[in-house]
């Protein structure tokens, strides 16, 4: 592979300008395809098999208009009520209007009977119908909602509007996120490299895989549903990945020019190294993401498509477009040096001795001075570690693990338009009526029963007016073949409420069964059931994906390094950083700890999909720093079969690199937690601890412990050779300083 690799390199910088061709005529090519294909993007809770979707089925075959896509209007007078006659007279011009829009099917008036009006008749709720599709209305639709509002809102009327229709006017947006990632990167990439040149080539290459990522998005969106955060998940994936893979190559092709390879030959050498972590460690980021797709969830996989997409134009701008670059540029890309970052350290390497620039991180046969009193930090750190290898692995498990600690009190659900900005239009309208009517008409419950008889029904509205967490139980509505009846079950408490979770888990095992049991069935549906079964399916689903994803790294780990500790010691120690991320989350989100700061007012629980793609995405990335750290220790160990030298010198080549490389991920996962999406908000916060975690605790101090305890045994069965110069003793390690 590192041949291939290395003639793969050589050819594109050998034609740089043929490749940038390339890539200039594919970008347009894609985004002209994804913009002719008009994909969009539509939030799909569907869950095969589920409860949920069941009923929904049932309703839609009996009730056509069940089902289609529609959205909520709340009026709310606070000086009056609205049944007086201008206001009425109003609301029927709204009702009127809108009925005349494009799409709209049907119109509820809750002053004409029909929709909820509120006993004091200060506060209404109906439902618009729309014929078209859900991915076919498009933000517009809101937009004519709301201008036919301001007849009503003239006479003193508030009105608010949700529902899916309305979301889509407020698909979450990167805009400034993007730039304040990507300007975070630029200055950390600064620091690392010194010079302006070697800084800005891994966020050109971002961003132009990150073109070619989001054309393929859209394409895909044209082909399948695509949720509306799966762009941003991908785009904030994306950035992350991407530069790290181009600061790895970058910096082995620094290395190689301080050695004295010419241009072409030094970037065939860094696709063939650093290139080659980067193709492995892609390629298991994009196997457990895709992994996503055997969740059953469409919702879930289709997350996984989008991110996946983005990943692998990354890994190819890194491997083709990068080395491109770096042949036309030369020595080039060490210009425009930063005075106050450049320094030079002395190395030294079987008796040759070369200067290496500052943010230069080379491998371990590029002249690093091992000896632990005379060497730089990162090998001093790195004797420090060997010495005393049993001390630091306790203690950063230790610390992982109280971490992990929250996760003990996890709970899964899915955020209601409470947890909307207040500005927004779904969050005051989820205050009124939660103010007016009671937080469970924000999660009403529809029960589809088949087959209804008059004793049938009788029992269950009894059964249902008696449980303490039914407020109102509405009468039963019969399909026109008489083969199904609706009815509307309004809880006491709000929809991520765990006691709305209780009583629809009690009307499936116990109150429906006993109802229906001359044999017809209830089936428990409509929104907060979907987010009720989703978090269900997740549960019992996450352990197969966990192991699912886990082996198809741990395969691609030994095919890679041939070592069966390695690929274990990987995955255990990704389980553990991804453990410390959930804990942090729910700690966050779930205890309130810093919520405020994130633009949410109210604790939730965490979002049934996050712990799933987290996962995915999370034990994808770590392997991202996993292989890049071992590639170089086992280059070593190839070269000096020295186990405790080669965890010390592969430490030593790639330890700035890899913490620059978090700090730059972090960036961008913590600048996307500013966008108005709790799914978001949960991910970039999750991303950004897991990345850290994995970058400080675990590659820099329990990786190297836990491979000095191993010693030759982590590289079994590889064959190693004598030591080629001698080893400098490890005892000095405990007067070494920090």
């Amino acid at each position: 592979m590192e041949r291939i690799l290395d003639r793969l390199g050589r050819a594109a910088a050998g034609h740089p300008w043929r490749i940038l061709a390339l890539w200039l005529l594919a970008a347009a090519a894609l985004l002209g395809l994804g913009q002719a294909a008009g994909g969009t993007f539509v939030n799909d809770f569907r869950i095969p098999g589920a409860e949920s979707q069941q009923a929904a089925d049932l309703a839609r075959a009996a009730f056509p208009e069940y089902g289609s896509a529609s959205a909520e209007v709340v009026w709310h007078s606070p000086d009056g009520d609205l049944r007086a006659a201008d206001r009425r007279a109003a609301i029927a011009a709204m009702t009127t209007a809108v009925r005349n829009q494009p799409g709209v099917t049907a119109v509820e008036n809750p002053l004409a009977g029909q929709g909820v009006l509120s006993p004091d008749g200060r506060t209404a709720i109906g439902t618009v119908r729309y014929g078209p599709e859900l991915a076919d209305l498009g933000p517009a639709a809101y937009h004519r909602l709301d201008a036919a509002a301001e007849q009503a809102r003239a006479r003193g009327v508030e009105v608010t509007f949700r529902g899916l229709v309305v979301d889509l006017a407020f698909e979450p947006r990167t805009g400034p996120a993007e730039a304040v990632g990507l300007a975070v990167a630029l200055l950390v990439l600064l620091a690392a490299f010194g010079s302006v040149v070697a800084a800005g080539l891994p966020v050109l290459v971002a961003l132009a895989g990150l073109v070619v990522g989001t054309a393929l998005v859209l394409i895909a969106s044209s082909l399948t549903e695509i949720p509306t955060a799966a762009p941003i998940v991908a785009v904030m994936l994306g950035l992350g990945a991407g530069v790290d893979y181009a600061l790895f190559v970058v910096t082995r092709y620094r290395a190689h020019l301080a050695d004295g390879l010419p241009p072409v030959a030094a970037a065939g050498r860094a696709v063939a190294t650093a290139g080659h972590a980067v193709l492995f460690a892609g390629a298991t980021v994009v196997v457990a993401i895709l992994g996503l797709l055997f969740t059953g969830i469409p919702f879930v996989g289709a997350m996984g498509v989008a991110a996946a997409l983005t990943v692998t134009a990354m890994m190819l701008a890194a491997l083709t477009l990068l080395p491109a670059l770096l042949g036309l540029l030369g020595p080039r890309v060490n210009r425009w040096t930063l005075p106050r970052l450049r320094r030079t350290t002395a190395g030294r390497s079987a008796g040759r001795t070369t200067t290496v620039a500052s943010g230069q991180a080379s491998s371990p046969d590029a002249n690093l001075l091992l000896d632990a009193t005379d060497g730089g930090w990162w090998v001093r750190w790195g004797w420090r570690i060997d010495g005393r290898r049993v001390a630091y692995g306790v203690g950063a498990t230790i610390v992982l693990l109280g971490l992990a600690a929250p996760l003990l009190t996890l709970r899964l659900g899915t955020p209601d338009d409470g947890n909307q900005p207040d500005r927004w239009p779904q969050r005051r309208a989820y205050d009124t009526v939660q103010r007016e009517l009671g937080p469970g008409w924000n999660a009403p419950l529809v029960l589809a029963v088949s087959r209804p008889t008059a004793d049938s029904l009788a029992r269950l509205t009894g059964a249902l007016a008696t449980d303490p967490e039914v407020a109102l139980a509405t009468p039963p509505v019969r399909s026109p073949d008489g083969t199904l009846a609706l009815l509307t079950v309004v809880p006491r408490h709000a929809p991520q409420d765990q006691q709305v979770s209780d009583l629809v888990h009690r009307i499936r095992r116990t109150v429906g069964p006993a109802a229906a049991s001359d044999g017809g069935r209830v089936a428990v549906g409509g929104q907060t059931a979907y987010m009720i079964d989703m978090a269900d399916s997740v549960t019992g689903r996450l352990p197969w994906v966990v192991l699912g994803v886990v082996l198809a790294a741990g395969l691609l780990l030994l095919a890679m390094f041939r070592a069966p500790l390695i690929a274990l010691k990987a995955a255990v120690m990704a389980l553990l950083s991804i453990g410390a991320a959930y804990g942090v989350l729910v700690a966050v989100f779930q205890w309130g700890w810093g919520l405020s700061l994130l633009g949410i007012d109210r604790p939730v629980p965490i979002m049934s999909v996050v712990p799933m793609l987290l996962f995915a995405i999370l034990f994808g990335l770590s392997m991202d720093y996993e292989v890049f750290l071992l590639a170089s220790v086992q280059e070593e160990y190839r070269r000096t079969g020295d186990p405790h030298r080669s965890v010390v010198a592969g430490l030593a080549g790639t330890g700035r690199v890899i913490t620059a490389a978090a700090a730059i991920m972090a960036a961008v996962f913590v600048s996307f937690a500013t966008i108005d999406d709790t799914l978001v908000k949960m991910i970039g916060i999750g991303l950004a601890t897991a990345v850290l975690v994995d970058a400080t605790v675990i590659r820099v101090v329990l990786a190297p412990a836990v491979l000095g305890m191993l010693g030759h045994r982590a590289w079994w069965p590889l064959r190693r050779p004598p030591p080629d110069q001698p080893t400098p003793d490890p005892s000095a390690a405990s007067s070494a300083p920090a």
